[in-house]
């Protein structure tokens, strides 16, 4: 995957980021074997959901998949990871962030890009049924989170994970906030985006009143803004600078302990090339993949009309190498 090339008939960063996206939504739907719902009690009295694919025998490794914003089973990228723990003998568990699994979740919080402690609970209580540390994949969001993660554990955090990797995430929020605001991506990521958070949050405004500001939360019109209304002050932080401060992985990658793979392509449309960590920020657990092509978690392969499953098969070839 560190070298790997696009199709020439899919130039650019756009094309290798939406191409994906809808031609291979119906193959990854197929591909996704037939999961069973867990609802889980959260320790500050809320839930959360996660799907299940049970391993073929007891001593099978686990694939744990964290999915990016507003990631749903549906994504794209789900099917493939799925069909290739699968096909691997792996077990599989998709844990959803909160409000991401199709029902309203009860707390006055919803989830964000460093939501490490969540991360940890979820990782801890899976790793509870498993018969050895568990390998788990972050895609977007959920990478920059699952990377918090281990770099807040540090040594603690082998036990529990034998390798981790992160899929085209946004490493550095502040760059990532400032080219997804811009431009094409203003109109065409930000937007998509924007179409689900916005309800997500009036929603709960309604389950709990005076929550923050209505009509500037109405007026947001960029990630930003929305952050600063909502997921900032909801979770605990001053501002959208201080979230994006905090939250961001890429200032801590020397603390990680535990074989990590960081993964972005070069031209992904919102995750600048000039923001990628490089080889002397981090520690010698983690390996740098950063291949020219690919957008963001696109990756397309094979023949027309390509697909994604060039990614899981190379993240979970990876870690097959490294444990």
């Amino acid at each position: 995957m560190e070298r790997f090339a696009a199709p020439w008939w899919l130039p650019g960063g756009n094309a290798q980021t939406i191409w994906p996206a809808l031609v291979s939504r119906r193959r990854s739907d197929a591909a996704v074997p037939a999961l069973r719902r867990e609802r889980w009690d959260t320790p500050d009295g809320d839930f959360i959901d996660v799907d299940f694919a049970d391993p073929p025998t007891p001593d099978a490794p686990w694939l744990v998949l964290f999915h990016g914003l507003e990631g749903t089973v549906r994504s794209h990228y789900v099917g493939s990871f799925a069909a290739a723990a699968r096909a691997g003998g792996w077990g599989f568990a998709l844990p959803y962030f909160r409000g991401c699994s199709g029902e309203l979740n009860r707390a006055p919080r919803g989830y964000h890009s460093g939501d490490h402690e969540e991360v940890g609970w979820i990782l801890g209580r899976l790793r509870a049924r498993s018969a050895a540390p568990l390998r788990a994949v972050g895609v977007s969001l959920g990478g920059n989170a699952l990377l918090r993660w281990a770099e807040e554990a540090g040594e603690a955090a082998a036990p529990v994970a034998a390798a981790v990797a992160a899929v085209c995430s946004p490493l550095d929020l502040a760059a990532v906030g400032r080219a997804i605001g811009r431009g094409f991506n203003r109109l065409t990521y930000t937007r998509m985006f924007l179409r689900t958070l916005k309800p997500k949050a009036l929603a709960k405004l309604a389950q709990h009143p005076g929550l923050f500001d209505r009509q500037r939360l109405l007026a947001a019109r960029d990630l930003y803004e929305f952050d600063n209304v909502f997921t900032a002050p909801l979770h605990g932080f001053r501002d959208t600078d201080d979230y994006y401060s905090r939250a961001s992985a890429k200032p801590h990658l020397r603390r990680i302990r535990i074989p990590a793979l960081v993964l972005n392509a070069r031209n992904d449309p919102f995750v600048p090339a000039a923001s990628l960590p490089q080889a002397h920020e981090v520690s010698r657990f983690v390996t740098l993949w950063q291949p020219p092509h690919g957008g963001h978690v696109g990756f397309p392969g094979g023949r027309f009309p390509g697909h994604v499953l060039t990614l899981p098969e190379a993240v979970l070839g990876w870690m097959r190498h490294v444990t």
